[in-house]
């Protein structure tokens, strides 16, 4: 290798000095060097691209630090738009429409906040998580709080920001809107009155979800023996009380919950899944966030193995299409050691069940 200069220049071999070539020796001479100078310098080059790749490359925001930061950051921004509308309606106690404004920016913050807190859950502690989720819930209780003392005529409720399909099939729910951290810092789930199927047993249950439905709730409770197969895109899947049970569902836009479920199999693709007091359970999964369980024991995962026609596409168009293996990477909420929880594992490969084919079984009607 030749050798380099202090200023980062090559220094090429003196042995012979360049006067006593001849014409033709020296072009040659000058050649090589030209051409070696041209390879070093692509060399570092090529070494400096390299390492700017791999600076900009590199996840800077997803560490746990630079979130918090963040996640104060926009926390404190919530309280500041609190204290202006507290401000408005003390100068002015007759500008409702103001006041009002103002309440509508702090809720919309306070759902930006929880997209937030989705959007990286997957790579924070879990207690991080429970900690920002029980921040939210008590900004919410401010905001609440604010409404009742400036603003009563006005009837107040905290929503959701609307989102398009196309939003929808983009990014997964809000963490919070069917989960909430009590006081005690347990978990409670909200289970809405949604169509679904309810206290049956040893039967067969097959629902499909039409184009015009696609953003529906489906609620599945209080099974004893039974197989589910959920057919079409939905928005949200609430599971309560079930064992002994199969369920196979299509894409879930939004979030996937289950409560107390025993001896149970389940196929689902969703961008959330959230999955507490299950006993041992087999889990087939496609899901975009890391899975999260809570209070559960000899619970299995694996890929997602449901199959009928046009589940391809409706996969696509919901944003499910890609095989993240966030299956293989499970959060266990009440297991904070560095160490793999005892509560699941990964099935091995020689026990997976068969790919399920449901192409053709026939709507059942759902309990409305």
């Amino acid at each position: 290798m030749l050798p380099e200069m202090e200023d980062g220049e090559l220094q090429m071999p003196s042995d012979r000095p360049l006067q006593t070539l001849d014409p033709i020796a020296q072009k040659k001479h000058a050649a090589m060097v030209e051409r070696l100078s041209n390879n070093h310098q692509s060399r570092l080059q090529h070494s400096a691209a390299r390492r700017s790749a791999a600076d900009s490359s590199s996840p800077s925001f997803e560490s746990v630090q630079s979130f918090l930061h963040r996640f104060s950051e926009a926390k404190r921004s919530v309280e500041a738009d609190l204290h202006r509308s507290r401000a408005v309606a003390a100068s002015d106690p007759d500008a409702i429409s103001q006041i009002k404004l103002e309440l509508d920016k702090v809720s919309s913050s306070i759902s930006d906040l929880e997209k937030l807190v989705s959007e990286h859950s997957y790579f924070l502690p879990p207690y991080e998580v429970r900690f920002s989720l029980k921040t939210i819930e008590e900004l919410k209780e401010m905001v609440e709080s604010a409404n009742a003392d400036i603003a009563p005529r006005k009837k107040f409720s905290f929503k959701n920001k609307a989102s398009s399909k196309k939003e929808s099939a983009g990014l997964p729910k809000e963490i919070g809107r069917f989960y909430s951290v009590s006081d005690a810092g347990k978990s409670m789930f909200s289970f809405p009155d949604s169509p679904g199927f309810r206290n049956k047993k040893g039967e067969i249950l097959v629902k499909r979800f039409g184009e015009s439905e696609f953003d529906g709730d489906f609620s599945i409770a209080d099974l004893d023996s039974c197989d589910v197969y959920l057919k079409g895109r939905f928005r949200a899947l609430f599971i309560h009380r079930i064992k002994n049970c199969r369920v196979f569902a299509g894409p879930v836009l939004g979030s996937i919950l289950i409560e107390e479920a025993k001896d149970c199999l389940f196929m689902l693709a969703s961008h959330q899944i959230r999955i507490h007091h299950a006993r041992d359970c087999d889990f087939y999964l496609r899901v975009r966030s890391r899975p999260i369980i809570e209070d559960c024991n000899g619970v299995r995962f694996a890929p997602y193995r449901l199959l009928y026609e046009g589940i391809d596409e409706e996969l696509r168009n919901s944003g499910l299409d890609e095989e993240t293996r966030n299956w293989a990477n499970v959060d266990d909420f009440l297991w904070l050691r560095a160490v793999q929880s005892p509560n699941w594992c990964l099935i091995p490969e020689e026990e997976f069940v068969d790919v399920k084919d449901i192409s053709e079984l026939e709507e059942r009607s759902a309990d409305k």
